[in-house]
C-alpha cells in the first residue's frame, strides 16, 4: 500500500488538496493519505493529523510563530518517525512547507510541491530552498516553467486550479431572493480577508468607505463576505457598527453576481477577474513589513489579473494609498464611468486567456500516480 502525506496551510489549499484526493482515490483506493488540512481534505477520505485552522494566523504574533515552530517539529518526526509515507505534497504556504521539506530531506521521501511560493514576485533567493529540498515542482502559472527549469528544477506545469473548480456564475436573481437583496439597486461587495490580520487592518476602513458610498449614492447596496474559515468571534471582532448584510460561505456566487467589489489582495482577485467583475484591490499592514516588502519584491504589482496579464487592470491601493477617499474613487469610476467600466470588464475576460485549460487536480494526482508506481 503507497501512503502519502500533504501538507495545507490555509481554506484554499484545503479545497485544492480535497480534489487531488479525490481523484487519487477514484483511481487507486488502496493509497492511503495522511495531513493538515481541514473538512475538504478530510471528506475526500484523508485522515487529518491536525486541522490546519490556527495556521492562518501565522505572523499576527509571536505565539503564533511559536505555535508553527512547534508543529513543524511535530509534523516532521511524525512523518519521519511514524507514518513513513512514500510522498509528501506540499501544498502553498511556502515558509512552513519549506522549513519541513528541509526536515525530510535525505531520508528517502519524495516531496513534491504543488502551488509553490510566488519567488518570481519576491524573495527569489527562495528557489535556493526549492531546489535544494523539493524534488518536483507542480506549477499553476505557465510562466513559472522556464524559471524552474533555468535553475536545474524538476517542474510540471498543471494549470491553475481555478479554471476548473470555479464554479459557475450564480443565479442573480435566485441569489438575491435567497438573501433579501434588491433586485432593482447595484450590489457592491466587500471581501476584507480570511486572515486575522487583514481584518485588523482592511475591515474599518472597507466599512467606512461602504459607508461614504451608500450615503453619495442611496440606490447601491452592500455586503459582506465572511470567510467560512474564520469563526464568528473572529469575525464579530473586527466588523463592527454596520448594517450591511453578512453572507457567510458563498464566496464565489457573492463574488459572481455582484456590480462591484472591494477586496483585502489574494486569490480572490483572480477569482473575480474569471467571472469578469469589475474590482478595486486595497492592502494595508505594518509600516516595517511593507518597507521590508519594498526591498524584496521583484515586481511592481500585487494582484494576479495586474501580474498575469501585465497590466494595470485592476487598481491596487497599497498602504498609504489605503484610504476612504481612493477606495470611493475607484469603485465610482467602476461603477458610473460606463466606457471605464466596459474596457476594464474586457480586459478581465484575457485573464483567462493567459491560463491553460488543464484540469490542475487531475495533473496533479496523474504525476503522483506515476511517481509512485
Amino acid at each position: 500500500m503507497k501512503k502519502i502525506f500533504i501538507i495545507t496551510g490555509e481554506y484554499s489549499g484545503d479545497i485544492h488538496a480535497g480534489k487531488v484526493v479525490e481523484i487519487l482515490k477514484s483511481q487507486n483506493p488502496d493509497i492511503e493519505v495522511e495531513g493538515i488540512g481541514g473538512e475538504n481534505l478530510q471528506k475526500a477520505g484523508a485522515k487529518l493529523f491536525c486541522d490546519h485552522s490556527k495556521m492562518s494566523g501565522f505572523g499576527f504574533n509571536l505565539k503564533m510563530a511559536i505555535d508553527h515552530l512547534a508543529l513543524e517539529k511535530r509534523v516532521s518526526d511524525y512523518i519521519l518517525n511514524n507514518y513513513k509515507p512514500d510522498l509528501v505534497l506540499l501544498i502553498d504556504y511556502g515558509t512552513f512547507n519549506l522549513r519541513v521539506a528541509k526536515h525530510l530531506k535525505g531520508h528517502g521521501i519524495k516531496v513534491f510541491h504543488y502551488i509553490p511560493p510566488q519567488v518570481w514576485a519576491s524573495r527569489k533567493w527562495r528557489i535556493k530552498g526549492i531546489k535544494k529540498y523539493v524534488d518536483k515542482v507542480l506549477c499553476i502559472f505557465p510562466f513559472e516553467v522556464d524559471m524552474y527549469k533555468e535553475h536545474g528544477i524538476d517542474v510540471h506545469y498543471c494549470g491553475h486550479p481555478l479554471v476548473k473548480q470555479l464554479p459557475e456564475a450564480a443565479n442573480r436573481e435566485e441569489f438575491f431572493e435567497k438573501h433579501g437583496l434588491d433586485k432593482e439597486k447595484p450590489l457592491v461587495s466587500i471581501f476584507p480577508g480570511s486572515r486575522p490580520i487583514e481584518l485588523y487592518f482592511l475591515a474599518k476602513t472597507f466599512i467606512k468607505a461602504a459607508k461614504k458610498l451608500q450615503k453619495l449614492h442611496p440606490e447601491l447596496q452592500f455586503c459582506i463576505s465572511h470567510a467560512p474559515n474564520l469563526s464568528d468571534d473572529v469575525f464579530d471582532k473586527y466588523i463592527k457598527n454596520t448594517d450591511f448584510k453578512v453572507i457567510r460561505g458563498e464566496n464565489q456566487a457573492l463574488l459572481s453576481v455582484s456590480d462591484s467589489l472591494i477586496l483585502a489582495s489574494g486569490t480572490v482577485a483572480l477569482e473575480a477577474s474569471l467571472y469578469k467583475v469589475p474590482m478595486i484591490i486595497g492592502y494595508q499592514g505594518p509600516w516595517f513589513i511593507y518597507l521590508v516588502y519594498l526591498l524584496v519584491r521583484c515586481i511592481n504589482k500585487v494582484s494576479l489579473p495586474n501580474i498575469i496579464t501585465d497590466r494595470m487592470i485592476v487598481p491596487e491601493l497599497i498602504q498609504w494609498k489605503f484610504n476612504v477617499e481612493n477606495i470611493c474613487y475607484e469603485t465610482e469610476k467602476l461603477l458610473y464611468d460606463k466606457s471605464h467600466r466596459e474596457a476594464t470588464i474586457e480586459a478581465l475576460g484575457h485573464v483567462r486567456e493567459k491560463l491553460s485549460d488543464m484540469y490542475s487536480a487531475q495533473e496533479v494526482a496523474g504525476v503522483i500516480l506515476e511517481t509512485l508506481k
